[in-house]
């Protein structure tokens, strides 16, 4: 890695983004129910004529790979190929959609009113819009939008009709089958349902599979799913399934069309409707069951104020143009197209490798609101205040001249930031803590973190009835919400954050030791953040560029150097990585002090959290967020993949078999009491 490369780093400053539009604007001025009977004549790829429902599956269940599939279970399992055939028609039965107009036209009428009393705007990106109608007519078309909100898939398709462009046919979880009535008019508006896992489950896999595959070749309709699999609690972005973005590259590996083009969808929420439930569920409180009576109970939602939502179509991706030089697809012509194949290396690190771009395509289209910044320093100075005992809270001038100074340097390292640029920076800074006036409170002047409520999650029952338990949990609900906005911002930050760490932990300033600490560091959290398989050292350019950039380190061949105005910056970004290293450590410290032999998988996030309870009520760690159920997945999937912990399989259970001397000497590194061992040599 010469030394020149750093500095040759494309200047993410430089990106270009499109302009954004407002689609209620139009909305607020004119007739709903015109806007949903108006005449809808959606371009399909390459003039294809609309398919019914009925026709698609009959397609699919005379479909060679689905005919083979129920041969080969017959002659595995005896049955008859009738009853099979019988059973594959029931899975796509129970499984395919069923789009109508009409349904379609209910919900746009519906969801007009809807958003125009939750949000302020819908803004999204008109030229992007205009590349996707494009894309459409040329090639199939796949779109992968981000998910952090039940809306998303109600919004893309809203989006859609608005447009004029062809309705997606949308996967959703089968969870959603169990609401009565709401679950059939999904049904109708395009979204397909499928199992949560397949199991081993040959012949499901096989329809669903031939399915997807059989709308996307056809051109019928965009085929639409979420590449996280689910929505993520934390509103980091999660790692990539590969599974949906296997089949809808299959087509193309195996000559069946030309190309794919797969387009991210990057939709970012001022306030997201779900985040006291997100955080409740983080820590341990059971997901609400999807149900229409829970829908018809959540009507409450609608007297409050959501903010304005981003939508950003970003640049249709090629996947012809990403196998170039990567796949070779001569070996699919060895084999008949109609036999299933398990993909073979190269081929799942070529869709691994698609994945991580995707989804780091949706992270850069992000739009990030004034309060991501704001919750940032808020939080951060939460911590701080608590650990000195200061008076609590950040003066309010205080709080917006620290905003600003954010958001510069913010912008400098690549952020798609919405700041007004006609108001000034005092009161952008009220309008959004007015907007979030349920995590903060402004009391003489002052803004802090609104903890002190009193009862469980807010309930404002007595204080007194109260355990110190319930208070915890009550302040923690507080912050999981207020640092799900703050991990809005991570993946700007992500990458100079390890750095600052690294430079921390690093026991000198020589660059070598600093891309060692910096490197174990990256590897450690790359469960926790997203960050490309192999992309170690074009990860440690771009944070060495970003800092010296922005003049807060001088780097030379052989050292990294902080500079005297350097060190503000760096204070806040080890602080933004802190609460993970801890979560990390404290999992560790569990793992090494309490788990026993018969420690189960299941057994795992109730008894680590049961410890982390404790640490925390005796003062023994800073960060509350260390009790989010998704760091302490995301600390055991990293101890699992180095080894350090191994799931010994049982006849009921996995059990956790912990290699305490590995897991200590990582809780130990992990807190900078170790220099890190010498990573793979890379030329620096």
């Amino acid at each position: 890695m010469a030394s020149e490369a750093v500095y040759s780093h494309r200047d993410p400053m430089l990106k270009k983004r499109d302009d954004f539009e407002d689609i209620l604007e139009e909305r607020r001025n004119s007739s709903d129910l015109r806007y949903a009977l108006r005449c809808y004549t959606p371009v399909l790829y390459k003039g294809v004529a609309p398919c019914t429902a009925n026709a698609l599956k009959s397609m699919v269940l005379q479909s060679d790979q689905l005919r083979y599939v129920i041969d080969q279970v017959s002659n595995e399992t005896g049955r008859a190929t009738d009853d099979i055939q019988e059973e594959a028609s029931a899975i796509l039965e129970e499984m395919a959609h069923c789009l109508q107009l009409s349904t379609v036209r209910f919900f746009a009428f519906t969801l007009s009113k809807v958003f125009k009393t939750l949000f302020r705007s819908i803004c999204v990106n008109e030229e992007g819009i205009q590349r996707l109608q494009q894309a459409i007519q040329e090639h199939p078309v796949v779109l992968l939008p981000s998910h952090r909100s039940y809306m998303d898939f109600l919004l893309m398709s809203y989006i859609l009709y608005t447009y004029d462009l062809a309705l997606p046919v949308i996967a959703a979880g089968m969870d959603f089958m169990g609401m009565k009535f709401v679950g059939e008019m999904l049904r109708m508006s395009g979204a397909f349902f499928i199992r949560r896992s397949f199991g081993g489950d040959k012949l499901y896999w096989s329809v669903f599979s031939e399915y997807v595959k059989t709308m996307l070749k056809n051109g019928f309709a965009p085929v639409e799913f979420f590449l996280e699999g689910t929505r993520s609690r934390t509103s980091k972005s999660l790692t990539p399934k590969l599974g949906l973005l296997n089949i809808v590259m299959d087509p193309f590996f195996k000559g069946e069309v030309f190309d794919v083009n797969v387009v991210p969808v990057s939709i970012s929420y001022e306030r997201i409707l779900e985040e006291a439930l997100y955080a409740r569920e983080l820590l341990g409180v059971p997901k609400p069951k999807e149900s229409t009576s829970g829908l018809f109970k959540a009507r409450k939602v609608l007297s409050e104020d959501y903010g304005s939502i981003h939508v950003y179509f970003g640049q249709p991706v090629s996947v012809r143009s990403l196998a170039q030089g990567r796949v070779n697809r001569c070996q699919f012509s060895l084999v008949p197209r109609h036999i299933p194949k398990r993909p073979s290396e190269e081929i799942h690190n070529f869709v691994n490798d698609s994945a991580y771009r995707l989804v780091r395509a949706q992270e850069e289209n992000m739009v990030l609101k004034p309060w991501v910044l704001l919750a940032s320093l808020l939080l951060q100075n939460h911590h701080q205040n608590q650990t000195a005992g200061q008076k609590r809270g950040m003066a309010l001038d205080e709080l917006t001249a620290q905003a600003v100074w954010l958001k510069d340097v913010s912008r400098h390292y690549g952020a798609f930031l919405h700041w007004p640029g006609h108001v000034s920076p005092s009161e952008v800074v009220s309008s959004s803590l007015s907007l979030h006036r349920g995590l903060v409170r402004t009391c003489e002047g002052r803004v802090q973190l609104a903890v002190e409520q009193g009862g469980p999650a807010g309930s404002g029952e007595p204080h007194s009835t109260v355990t110190p338990e319930e208070e915890l949990l009550s302040q923690a609900v507080i912050i999981l919400s207020c640092a799900s906005y703050r991990n809005q911002a991570l993946n700007v930050f992500v990458r100079p954050a390890l750095l600052a760490s690294a430079i921390n932990a690093a026991s000198s300033n020589q660059k070598q030791e600093v891309f060692n600490s910096f490197s174990f560091l990256r590897n450690m959290f790359s469960n926790e953040f997203i960050l490309c398989p192999g992309a170690t050292v074009q990860d440690f350019e771009e944070a060495c560029y970003l800092l010296v950039k922005t003049g807060a380190l001088q780097v030379t061949p052989q050292e990294v150097l902080v500079t005297e105005r350097g060190h503000r910056t760096l204070a806040f970004l080890t602080s933004m990585l802190d609460p993970f290293l801890q979560g990390y450590q404290v999992v560790c410290r569990f793992l090494c002090e309490e788990a026993t032999e018969t420690l189960t998988e299941k057994q795992f996030i109730p008894a680590v959290r049961k410890f982390i309870i404790k640490q925390l009520l005796a003062g023994r760690l800073k960060y509350t967020e260390v009790l989010s159920s998704d760091l302490q997945k995301n600390s055991l999937a990293a101890l699992l993949r180095l080894g350090a912990v191994r799931k010994i399989k049982g006849a009921e259970q996995a059990t956790l078999k912990v290699n305490k001397v590995m897991v200590n000497s990582l809780e130990d590194t992990l807190g900078g009491k170790l220099p890190t061992q010498k990573a793979v040599a890379a030329r620096l």
